[in-house]
């Protein structure tokens, strides 16, 4: 059995397919009754390293501004406009896939990539997502950001599980290689 590292896609998405409002608000995600109850506590307590560009990192400021709810965890911010670290983060100016390639090139490292679009795609296209945990909220919003980009690449899934956590419907997926 191979001990290398896989790197898991975790999050909310509204019926029609968006992570969030085109400004970023999640205003119709919070507060939906059975967010509490998924299964996030053990899956966060299950990850190594957490990745996110830097339009996600700023909405989790946003959403919680007095503490950083990944705090303790090895956490990279891609960006092209932040360098360094602080507390919490290293922001990387390196390219997407090449940076994620080296940290799934550790051994039995669980990488979650949070949030979508510009630093999901690219990741997408080289086939590098192991599985993906996708809760689908019930609204419906119209207009967005979409989980996933057009393109000219697909990826063909396995269906691993499917709960529900009361208003919630969350679907676990592995990557067919």
């Amino acid at each position: 059995m191979s001990n290398q590292s896989k790197i898991f896609f975790y999050g909310a998405i509204s019926v029609d397919g968006y992570l969030a409002r085109e400004d970023h608000s999640l205003d119709w995600l919070i507060g939906t009754e059975g967010e509490e109850s998924t299964g996030y506590q053990e899956f966060y307590d299950s990850i190594d390293i957490i990745v996110m560009g830097r339009k996600t990192y700023e909405q989790i400021q946003i959403l919680s501004p007095d503490e950083f709810p990944y705090s303790g965890k090895e956490c990279y911010v891609f960006s092209r406009t932040m360098n360094g670290s602080n507390e919490n983060v290293t922001f990387i100016n390196e390219d997407v896939v090449g940076f994620t390639r080296t940290l799934k090139s550790q051994e039995g490292k669980r990488i979650w990539l949070v949030g979508g679009g510009e630093v999901l795609d690219p990741i997408l296209k080289e086939k590098m997502v192991d599985e993906f945990i996708i809760q689908i909220a019930p609204s419906i919003i119209g207009r967005g950001i979409p989980l996933f980009m057009p393109g000219d690449h697909e990826n063909r899934l396995k269906l691993l599980d499917v709960r529900r956590y009361k208003q919630f419907a969350e679907m676990h997926y592995e990557t067919i290689r």
